[in-house]
């Protein structure tokens, strides 16, 4: 006698059949055994559909993720390569030449099937076996716009605004590094007219005393004590109370700070304009309107691609007191700098001056950025080219390992500075169907 459990388990199926091959189980077994399986393959059917659906949904962000972080490192990788390369032409005084990814659009088109199908061969013909399928489709578009024409002068000719570098200076750049690959030249108000000290190894005179102050004010950073920021003025216009209507005082009121004078029947207006960027040893908010005055009369006409400098006396740093400009250079230059410290103008090694503080570290690297150039693959060069039968490559290995990481990290950060806005295609950046 056949018995099925409450749980649906088949307890007992063995019954004594007929010896004659042809003859059926009896019914009270036969039918039981079905309404035990219906049930299991129901609820086996929808497990496997449920599993489908639940892994095509967790492959598709994994696939993803995978892509957009793969479009990535593609794209940062080839401007870093570029970089390099760009270094290797200027080293062998050839055209410098840059290709810009203007637009990524990729198609991803995810497809996943499930079912199930009678297992072969004896009992095992009532249960079902799930099948599985799916695949991926990637279609991608990238859009490369090289870089000519008036963008190249705007991007790469057009020496940087003072802006800029304060704003890499608050990223927590060392100064030195900075105004070392910033700067073509600075220019202390020593005496009339200013002298000029090229950051060039072949004027060595220029050169060295170029260094040396860049290394004054690195001392004076490492005390925290450096400041560079705008030199806020305040100007004042004087117009007749007469000329101005009751709506025109009200627009007055928004923009500038108004003063009546009630014996020239006269209104003052007065607002704080940001003058040019200030690299100072003291907080330029503490200066008195007049000083600020005297300070920006003394300057004469600012120029945006110039960044001044006033190192006071009685003050960290103040041994040895300064004031003067440094001049910026395009991104063009800085290239042909680093392409000539290759060869033609090797990079030398300048002691700071007597009166300058102890760096942090005795930080003074030779190099602005170290680079080497040989015949065979760098093993430990983070990323390398090749270019005119030899490899070139940032240098990565030794006690300068981070200095040069630093360098080479601001330079694609002053190159990403440099652009524009690339003409698109219009196609969205990444276009997902599912």
């Amino acid at each position: 006698m056949n018995r099925i459990g409450r749980t649906g388990v088949l307890v007992s199926i063995f019954t004594p059949y007929n010896n004659n091959l042809s003859a059926t189980p009896p019914a009270e077994m036969k039918i039981p055994y079905i309404d035990i399986l219906c049930p299991l393959r129901s609820l086996f059917l929808t497990l496997c559909l449920v599993s489908a659906f639940a892994l095509s949904g967790c492959v598709s962000p994994i696939a993803l993720n995978r892509a957009v972080g793969a479009y990535d490192e593609a794209i940062t990788t080839a401007a870093s390569r570029q970089l390099l390369t760009n270094i290797a032409r200027a080293h062998h005084h050839q055209p410098i030449h840059f290709t810009g990814v203007s637009n990524v659009a990729a198609t991803f088109d995810f497809r996943f099937s499930a079912g199930a199908t009678p297992a072969l061969g004896g009992l095992a013909g009532e249960v079902l076996m799930p099948t599985f399928g799916g695949s991926v489709a990637e279609n991608p578009t990238i859009s490369i716009v090289p870089i000519e024409g008036e963008e190249f002068t705007r991007r790469l000719l057009t020496p940087f605004q003072q802006g800029k570098l304060t704003l890499l200076l608050r990223q927590r750049f060392d100064i030195d590094l900075l105004l070392r690959l910033m700067a073509q030249e600075v220019r202390i108000q020593d005496s009339t007219p200013k002298v000029a000290y090229r950051n060039r190894p072949s004027d060595s005179l220029g050169y060295e005393m170029f260094r040396r102050v860049v290394l004054h004010l690195s001392a004076i950073q490492d005390q925290n004590q450096l400041y560079a920021e705008p030199l806020n003025l305040e100007r004042t216009w004087i117009i007749p109370a007469g000329s101005v209507s009751a709506e025109g005082f009200q627009a007055l009121e928004k923009e500038f700070f108004v003063l009546y004078n009630k014996q020239d029947n006269t209104y003052m207006l007065r607002k704080q304009v940001p003058g040019p960027i200030l690299i100072t040893n003291y907080d330029p908010e503490t200066l008195s309107l007049e000083e600020r005055a005297q300070l920006n009369n003394e300057g004469g006409t600012w120029n945006p691609h110039d960044v001044a400098f006033d190192i006071r006396s009685n003050l960290p740093g103040g041994e040895w007191p300064m004031r003067g400009t440094f001049r910026l250079r395009s991104f063009h230059e800085i290239l042909n700098f680093l392409g000539r410290s290759l060869g033609d103008e090797p990079e030398y090694h300048v002691e700071k001056d007597i009166r300058t503080l102890a760096i942090k570290g005795d930080e003074n690297p030779i190099a602005t950025m170290g680079l080497v150039v040989s015949d065979k693959p760098p093993l430990e060069a983070d990323l390398s080219i090749r270019s005119h039968n030899r490899y070139y490559s940032v240098n990565t290995a030794g006690p300068l390992a981070r200095w040069n990481r630093d360098a080479f990290q601001m330079l694609y950060l002053l190159f990403q500075m440099t652009i524009t806005d690339l003409p698109r295609t219009g196609v969205p950046s990444i276009t997902i169907a599912k």
